[in-house]
């Protein structure tokens, strides 16, 4: 008597790493009404959190069955307060007279949205080519390096200098991440890891010029920090010395601009369309694939070098650090995922994230929320956008027709 046994066959490499970029193209590339639910639900949860968060909540909470008015009003004061409060830190503060106060929120919403959408477009330009570019955070302490080494190290008119520093670094960030392309290109190396990778390298890099005297270190200190930046190549301020505002937005808003031409108009961004939706197919058709990896993620890397340039030339101009990139390398990604890779989507979901940034502190300061409840948003929003399916679950969605 014999048995036969059927056994599964071990799946091919090539196969499994199919399978695994296009579970996460599916999730880049996926429903606009998904990323604008995906955000709902965030803030829905979040809205749970202020309210456990909340004493006045939690107190009546514990007489809920003989007055569950007094539950139910603590409940409706704590998330309208907490949500008004984030209104006056990021748009429009009605609790202050005089315009210029006023539109001081909105000012520094635009003021942390720049360097996210520049970040975010590099990250999205990636992603329609069908990389994955998490090396944001390394490509923004090289650039801001490189832009703080020239600003502090060569004696140029202003006509010269601040171009020269911006080039710098958007050069540095596109080196930076045009390795991870040519490693891609050449020995197949899986950007998600080499960027990763690169990131430490970049880290530890800057951090040694930052400590060492001749390189980057301010001369006669300790500590791993660079002279302040000197007015000539410090970004103008748009709105006057009384706001903080400064001429890195309107870098963003351009490179909004030409990275949506390269992308729709140019054959240089069909040519990245084309491998982002099918490698395979794009090589027989002509399509140099390994170039292309290349050139994508060489400007990627400028884009999120102009980040890091937009940090240290406009909002930080104290000096070169370590922690210049302030997480915006990271947050690009949750950025681009909610802009659905797509320049104008990136752009809006920049500026919802600056004015989540600059109503934290308001809510912070007037309703006593932690600021973590904010960073619990921007995670949930990944978290849901990654998961599709859920999302059309919860609010009975029709699946989405496949070919």
């Amino acid at each position: 008597m014999s048995t036969d046994l059927k056994t599964e066959p071990a799946p091919e490499p090539g196969r499994t790493q199919g399978r695994f970029d296009g579970v996460l193209r599916e999730i880049v590339m996926g429903n606009t009404l998904v990323a604008v639910l995906s955000v709902v639900l965030a803030v829905v949860v979040g809205s749970l959190m202020i309210l456990l968060t909340d004493e006045t909540v939690r107190e009546t909470a514990g007489y809920i069955g003989a007055r569950p008015s007094d539950f139910l009003n603590a409940m409706w004061t704590a998330i309208s307060d907490a949500y008004t409060a984030l209104f006056n830190g990021a748009i429009y503060n009605t609790n202050v007279d005089g315009f210029e106060t006023r539109i001081r929120p909105l000012t520094e919403t635009l003021k942390y949205a720049g360097p996210l959408i520049l970040a975010g477009l590099g990250v999205g330009l990636a992603f329609r080519a069908g990389l994955f570019n998490i090396g944001g955070r390394g490509q923004m302490l090289l650039a801001g390096a490189a832009a703080g080494w020239v600003g502090v190290g060569m004696d140029l008119p202003l006509a010269l200098h601040l171009p020269l520093a911006v080039l710098a670094g958007a050069l540095a960030g596109a080196l930076w991440a045009g390795l991870a392309g040519f490693l891609k290109a050449q020995a197949g190396a899986h950007e998600v890891i080499v960027t990763i990778m690169l990131n430490y390298v970049g880290y530890y890099l800057v951090f040694y010029a930052l400590s060492k005297q001749g390189l980057l270190q301010a001369p006669g200190s300790l500590n791993p920090k660079s002279q302040p930046m000197p007015e000539s190549v410090i970004l103008p301020k748009l709105l006057g010395d009384r706001f903080n505002l400064h001429a890195g937005f309107l870098l963003a808003l351009a490179a909004v601009g030409v990275v949506w031409w390269l992308l729709n108009k140019s054959a240089m961004g069909f040519r990245f369309r084309a491998v982002g939706e099918n490698p395979d197919a794009a090589r027989a058709s002509g399509i140099d694939v390994g170039r292309t990896y290349i050139t994508v993620m060489l400007i990627a890397g400028g884009l999120v070098g102009l980040a890091g340039v937009n940090q240290i030339l406009g909002t930080a101009t104290s000096g070169v650090t370590v922690d210049l990139d302030a997480g915006i390398g990271f947050d690009a990604i949750t950025v681009a995922l909610l802009g659905r890779s797509r320049p104008l989507g990136i752009l809006a979901a920049g500026l919802l994230f600056g004015a989540l940034k600059a109503g934290s502190f308001s809510m912070a300061a007037a309703e006593g929320i932690p600021v973590e409840i904010v960073l619990v948003i921007q995670s949930l929003i990944v978290l849901f956008i990654a998961a599709p399916p859920l999302v059309r679950a919860i609010f009975r969605l029709p699946k989405e027709a496949t070919a």
